[in-house]
């Protein structure tokens, strides 16, 4: 079956009745566990962005106290993990300022993180590849924001090997 294009999808929704658009959408929201998270988020999250900041951070807080730290094979494949997931919850918002403070708070994280995963020239990579689209992302803000968040960048920076 082949799939139907953005713009032939729009067109049969604006053609059906909200009982219709409501069972479709109830029926989209039981295959996949994204589809319900982001269903969950436009009609729950969307609207107070910041808790749903603080909800994320307080996920990749959880994600990162279960980390196996038994070698760095394990710990190296639970932090990419826990950005695989913290890069789906900033698709869910859309929002630059999310995608920065989000991004900012994993780096915080894995910085923190015991035992230090600079050891590991992957990690090293994964922080410094992590803080440049963070730097591409912010040139997108106001001036303000820019600021603050390019200091954020710097002190991450400078605290490291990188």
């Amino acid at each position: 079956m082949k799939a139907a294009s953005v713009s032939e999808i729009k067109k049969e929704l604006k053609e059906r009745s909200p009982s219709e658009l409501l069972e479709l959408c109830l029926r989209l929201s039981r295959f996949k566990k994204e589809n319900k998270e982001l269903l969950t988020y436009l009609l729950y999250e969307a609207s107070h962005e910041p808790s749903y900041i603080s909800s994320v951070k307080e996920e990749i807080d959880l994600q990162f106290s279960e980390i196996n730290n038994s070698s760095y094979y394990f710990i190296k494949k639970s932090i990419r993990k826990i950005l695989r997931n913290t890069k789906k919850f900033i698709r869910y918002s859309l929002k630059k300022e999310t995608e920065v403070e989000l991004l900012l708070y994993f780096c915080e994280k894995m910085k923190s993180h015991e035992p230090p995963v600079f050891h590991n020239i992957a990690m090293q990579n994964l922080f410094g590849r992590t803080l440049f689209s963070v730097g591409k992302t912010i040139k997108y803000l106001d001036e303000d924001l820019q600021y603050d968040y390019g200091r954020a960048i710097e002190k991450l920076k400078e605290q490291n090997y990188i």
